[in-house]
């Protein structure tokens, strides 16, 4: 019996030894896993940020790719918009009128009637030559399934997509058709939009000699209007723009990685690190928030630069259509004289600084003045005085600015050794002012009044200040004027127009508007 449970106590024991053996090893096989997966964090980490920078980057590339593809769209539907309402004004209110009062005939061989005037389709072909030939080397065609005789060579479809094109549109002439193309570093976009038959255009058609085909009818597609865009120097552009945006990106990546490391390094002492990143943190986040709210007062700042104060405001406000009459405005309009022949001898920069310099400090004139700026157009400059805020003496602002405006072109001919001069006029009465546009938009006038100011510039003399007898009665006695006479105006008949010259000694009372019209 002591032999048999000495023989028991000994299998007990090592069958205790082994499974304590076996438990250890599997302790030891679970510590060393967590210790090589340890080890291999950056390995890991550094696998998923470059699956995580390869994603990114084929995302952008494909979002960079479908952005050119809509713009060259947006493009060429402009492109044919503009193309078809030209050859549509050509047709109604050129060829039309010129036949109707038989003054010529419309030819396709124009050029060896003199007197005759082409086509409408051969004023767009023609057009969609000339345009082939411009700097942006865009390729505009008009072809048909049925060209006329003496376009049949160059009148039908060339290729596969012109093929494809008019099959497409025939069946659906709502539709445009259009394909981007890339053969090796070359990327092509091809648009094609379907050439309706108009009711004034059916009996031409039907009737005209030679023509193939003589039973039209409205809404038939008599051909197609392609435009082909090249777009290899947008692609080169984009692609060192992705280049750089992949470099920056795998920078970051690696600074990525080294800060995690060093994170994972400092892991026994994470309390305190945590404390000190949290206070770089709120440093970061005070930054961050002075940074944005610098970049939120220079946007402010930038639409003030657009739109006067009030009318940013509604806009801000969530007003989405601004519009307001104002019974009494003054407005000037300003054109500089002599611009486009210094153009012609100076260069694009220096003129573009010369025209700064002017409109600066036209714009400077305005603040001083307390006047509204509406816009610019080349060399021309409008200015309102009376709005967006109501204000009784809005003739007398305009005056005194056209009288600072003519000193200032003479500083700046002294200065830049120039001979430029200005020619100003003025109109006072009610407008119509408001907010047009979603992207570029601005802030306008409309009405006869504004009108009439612009016909009192075009119809003035270089140097000086034209008014209307509106703005006079409203700056007589205040400010030196001189009766030019009676001038034809064009869409008015007579006016009599006054000459502005300089400001008088002030006066205690002033006719207002109303007291001085009504």
């Amino acid at each position: 019996m002591d032999v048999n449970n000495a023989r028991s106590k000994v299998l007990a024991l090592r069958l205790q030894r082994r499974l304590t053996n076996k438990v250890n090893d599997g302790h030891n096989f679970v510590g060393s896993f967590f210790k090589a997966l340890y080890s291999k964090t950056i390995l890991c980490l550094s696998i998923l940020f470059a699956v995580a920078v390869f994603a990114s980057m084929w995302n952008v590339s494909h979002l960079t790719e479908v952005l050119v593809q809509t713009q060259a769209l947006q493009n060429a539907k402009l492109y044919a918009q503009s193309l078809t309402e030209s050859r549509s004004l050509y047709s109604a209110e050129v060829v039309k009128r010129a036949v109707a009062e038989s003054q010529t005939e419309a030819s396709h061989d124009y050029a060896m009637h003199p007197g005759n005037i082409p086509l409408p389709a051969t004023f767009l072909i023609e057009l969609g030559e000339r345009i082939r030939g411009g700097p942006e080397d865009i390729s505009v065609r008009l072809y048909s399934s049925y060209p006329f005789p003496w376009r049949k060579e160059t009148g039908g479809p060339k290729n596969k997509f012109e093929e494809e094109a008019l099959t497409a549109l025939t069946k659906n002439p709502q539709e445009p058709f259009y394909r981007l193309d890339r053969s090796g570093n070359s990327l092509t976009f091809s648009y094609a939009q379907a050439d309706v038959l108009r009711p004034s255009c059916v009996g031409c058609h039907n009737t005209y000699p030679g023509t193939p085909k003589t039973d039209w009818k409205v809404g038939d597609v008599r051909g197609i209007l392609e435009i082909v865009q090249p777009l290899d120097a947008i692609a080169q552009r984009t692609q060192r723009g992705l280049r750089d945006l992949f470099l920056m990106l795998g920078i970051l990546s690696c600074l990525a990685l080294v800060g995690i490391g060093i994170v994972i390094a400092r892991l026994r002492s994470i309390s305190q690190e945590l404390e000190r990143r949290v206070v770089e943190r709120t440093a970061q986040l005070q930054t961050v928030n002075s940074e944005l709210a610098e970049a939120q007062e220079k946007s402010e700042r930038l639409l003030l630069n657009i739109l006067p104060a009030s009318i940013a405001k509604r806009l801000k406000e969530g007003e989405n259509q601004i519009a307001q009459s104002f019974p009494e405005a003054t407005i000037l309009f300003a054109d500089i004289v002599g611009f486009t022949e210094l153009s012609q001898r100076v260069g694009a920069q220096q003129l573009v600084d010369f025209l700064n310099q002017i409109f600066s400090g036209f714009d400077t004139l305005c603040d001083q003045y307390s006047l509204e700026k509406i816009k610019t157009i080349g060399d021309a400059y409008m200015v309102v005085g009376g709005l967006p805020e109501r204000r009784d003496d809005h003739a007398e602002g305009i005056a005194d600015m056209a009288i600072a405006m003519q000193h200032q072109i003479r500083v700046f001919n002294y200065r830049n050794e120039t001979k430029i001069t200005i020619r100003i006029g003025v109109h006072t009465g009610p407008v119509v002012a408001g907010v047009i546009g979603q992207k570029k938009f601005i802030y306008d006038l409309w009405g006869d009044s504004v009108n009439i100011a612009s016909r009192m510039e075009s119809h003035g003399v270089a140097g000086k200040i034209q008014v209307s007898e509106v703005t006079y009665e409203l700056l007589k006695g205040e400010y030196h004027l001189e009766f030019r006479g009676n001038i034809k105006v064009k869409g008015k008949g007579e006016m009599n127009a006054y000459f502005l010259n300089h400001r008088l000694p002030r006066v205690v009372n002033r006719p207002s508007f109303k007291e001085a019209f009504m």
